[in-house]
């Protein structure tokens, strides 16, 4: 398909003078068109869940679901919580094409991760985009997961490795089910590319929205059964936990 966006072609122009917020369009001071008043207003997560990020009443806490059921993946990192404007901004990206947003997030992101491995976080070996089904494809014109590894991968210096997962099997839409709905719908979705690098690997996902981790979970999983050493998840919000349907 050639519809897929080159990386090396630019969707904004990014220059350190004359920035101006994409948010409120007031003078920009760094070198993301964001300004310091719209990047402290923006959902910044609270307190989650060591594993997989999921907004918890305190700090330092798992929550039930993975001290229960432990996940493949060893930690979701993302800054965001799924509010306005981020789910503004990132609906806009993934559903209207508006790259100039997709890439800000992508930025603060990389900002975000940069801040976490100074830290302490380890930095994986590459970056995997979560693969998108063939005619969500076809319709949309391009996968936002693997625009924001591309993106992601050249502000942290680390490898985007586009072709290691695919998805073999074209499943319903995951934002009409529930959590085992979800996890059903994606038991024989994935596979890896022939003769993919994985073994003794730290390898992290790419992905723009976390909810139930149903895919990442799924992905993790693949990984890890072909010997990856460790898997991390890399998004730009999180969600709640679903309520009941």
């Amino acid at each position: 398909m050639h519809c897929q966006p080159h990386g090396n072609e630019p969707v904004y122009i990014w220059i350190k003078n004359n920035q101006f917020c994409l948010l409120c369009d007031e003078p920009a001071e760094a070198d993301t068109p964001l300004c310091p008043a719209c990047e402290t207003e923006l959902p910044w997560l609270g307190d989650q869940c060591l594993t997989c990020a999921l907004p918890l009443p305190a700090a330092g806490l798992t929550c039930g679901d993975c001290l229960k059921d432990p996940p493949a993946f060893e930690q979701v990192v993302v800054p965001w919580a799924y509010g306005f404007p981020v789910d503004s901004l990132i609906t806009r990206f993934k559903h209207n094409a508006k790259w100039p947003f997709g890439h800000l997030l992508a930025d603060v992101l990389g900002q975000f991760l940069h801040y976490r491995f100074d830290e302490g976080l380890p930095r994986p070996d590459a970056l995997l985009p979560v693969p998108l089904a063939r005619q969500r494809l076809r319709r949309r014109g391009f996968n936002q997961a693997q625009m924001l590894a591309r993106w992601l991968g050249e502000r942290l210096g680390l490898p985007c490795e586009d072709d290691t997962l695919q998805r073999v099997l074209d499943t319903d839409a995951q934002q009409a089910l529930d959590a085992k709905a979800r996890k059903r719908n994606l038991r024989t979705a994935f596979a890896l590319a022939p003769g993919a690098a994985v073994k003794g690997r730290h390898l992290a996902l790419v992905d723009d929205v976390l909810t139930t981790g149903a895919t990442a979970q799924a992905l993790a999983r693949l990984l890890r059964d072909a010997g990856a050493a460790r898997v991390d998840v890399y998004c730009l919000a999180r969600t709640p936990k679903p309520g009941p349907r």
